[in-house]
């Protein structure tokens, strides 16, 4: 009798490989629409939305409106991240998807600076605003489904697999901006052709929407609800019972989330202005980078499942620092071949040896009632500091001391460093994990569920 109800309870809630197969197609959707900003600003948003400056300092301010979508994403993950924690996980992906979804769009149906004049600009910020109050919430409950989902003993393979949508909505978005880019003349594209990958947001929610339908909520949260364990601010809680904990998640994705905006939106902005380079190109190697990343990603969380997060993690990261140096003497050769090798390595090895252990190793530093909150507010604070950042501080310093690439170099090292300490003081979360503890790294305070 006992082994029939076990088998039931099993047929009635989906696999863990579905519930990963789903929250993957809803967060690749996601970065879609956030990335797509990204190539955007490095671009033509420069040509579109700040006519009036300079180049260079054009560039910089559609780098500073893109970076406002990282500011607004800790206030995302603090309002889905308690609602998360209290309601559940499943509505809030439904919610964060459709509210990116209506602001991508929003984006390519925008007047520009020769319509609106300094209002074009402004409404665009509000439109980025609005996409990182969605990804902040975002990322938190996608990769928990799958986490939380996940057997004990492959928390780093399947959590990885939301993660992957990151380097899938960069194929997706970088492709879809180059076919338009590529089957139009420049003054086709800067008239209207831009607005296309925008729009095309509307079918690709429409569809996520569907998929996100099919879940049922995860199983460790139901647990918590049918003991009745709910905490009622769940983001207080995670601040009280967990503070070493977020700053050490936040440290660890200093090097992660700074290089990879360095690559995927900085790099575009200086092989096209600073190299001379053309814009296909290189748009070509982010592309190819993205690509392979998507098979190394859940390969480096695999290895985590073995080897333990922390040893591959701190390898990313060391491997990061290494190729600080090297991108820009592979870019500055100007032959593209060689600037894919540089993106190739930073993207598909440096930053999947760190980005593919993230999920569980974040979510293994927090307690299952306060962590969506907590693994929302380390994830999207960081993204402040190091993504937010990246490419402003890359440009400023390219525009400082040009022709000299070494300052952008130091500054990534010193992201890598940031990481390097953080993760060796978190300690190894994969063991507590397979024991079934709540978490681990000896950080915070056992919490029981």
């Amino acid at each position: 009798m006992k082994g029939d109800i076990s088998i039931a309870l099993r047929t009635a809630r989906p696999s863990h490989v579905k519930v990963a197969i789903a929250s993957l197609i809803g967060t690749a959707i996601e970065w879609y629409d956030f990335f797509l900003y990204g190539t955007a600003a490095a671009l033509i948003f420069n040509k579109l939305f700040f006519p009036a400056f300079d180049p260079t300092i054009g560039t910089l301010l559609a780098f500073a409106t893109y970076a406002v979508g990282f500011v607004a994403r800790p206030l995302g993950g603090l309002v889905f991240g308690h609602y998360g924690d209290t309601i559940g996980r499943k509505t809030m992906l439904y919610l964060t998807l459709l509210i990116m979804g209506v602001s991508t769009a929003a984006i390519g149906l925008l007047p520009t600076y020769n319509t609106l004049g300094i209002w074009a600009a402004v409404v665009l910020i509000a439109c980025r605003l609005i996409q990182g109050f969605a990804l902040g919430g975002e990322w938190g409950g996608a990769v928990l489904m799958a986490f939380e989902y996940a057997p004990a003993d492959k928390k780093g393979f399947y959590g990885s697999w939301p993660q992957l949508g990151a380097p899938i909505g960069l194929v997706l978005g970088t492709l879809v901006f180059s076919i338009f880019s590529a089957t139009m003349s420049d003054a086709q594209f800067v008239a209207w052709g831009w607005r296309l990958p925008f729009l095309f947001s509307i079918v690709l929610v429409i569809v996520g929407l569907w998929i996100r339908f099919t879940l049922a909520e995860s199983p460790e949260f139901q647990k918590v609800k049918e003991t009745k364990q709910e905490v009622r601010m769940p983001i207080i809680d995670a601040i009280r019972m967990y503070p070493k904990n977020i700053l050490l998640a936040m440290g660890a994705r200093f090097a992660e989330n700074g290089f990879f905006y360095i690559y995927a939106t900085f790099v575009l902005a200086y092989a096209t202005q600073a190299l001379g380079m053309k814009r296909q190109d290189i748009l070509n190697g982010v592309l190819i980078a993205a690509f392979i990343e998507a098979f190394t990603i859940p390969a480096f969380g695999a290895l985590s499942d073995k080897l333990g997060r922390r040893p591959v993690y701190i390898s990313g990261a060391i491997f990061s620092a290494l190729m600080s140096f090297p991108l820009f003497m592979l870019l500055g050769t100007k032959t593209p071949q060689l600037g894919w090798i540089a993106i190739v390595l930073g993207l598909a090895v440096g930053h999947a040896a760190m980005y593919g252990p993230q999920a569980s190793f974040l979510s293994e530093l927090f307690g299952t009632k306060v962590r969506y909150s907590g693994v929302s507010l380390g994830y999207n604070l960081a993204s402040i500091f190091a993504g937010a950042l990246s490419p402003i501080i890359a440009t400023g310093l390219m525009a400082a001391y040009k022709p000299a690439t070494w300052p952008i170099s130091v500054y990534m090292t010193i992201l890598a460093l940031i990481t390097l300490v953080s993760v060796y003081f978190a300690g190894e979360t994969r063991k507590g994990a397979e024991k079934g503890d709540v978490t681990s790294g000896g950080l915070g305070p056992e919490e029981t569920t």
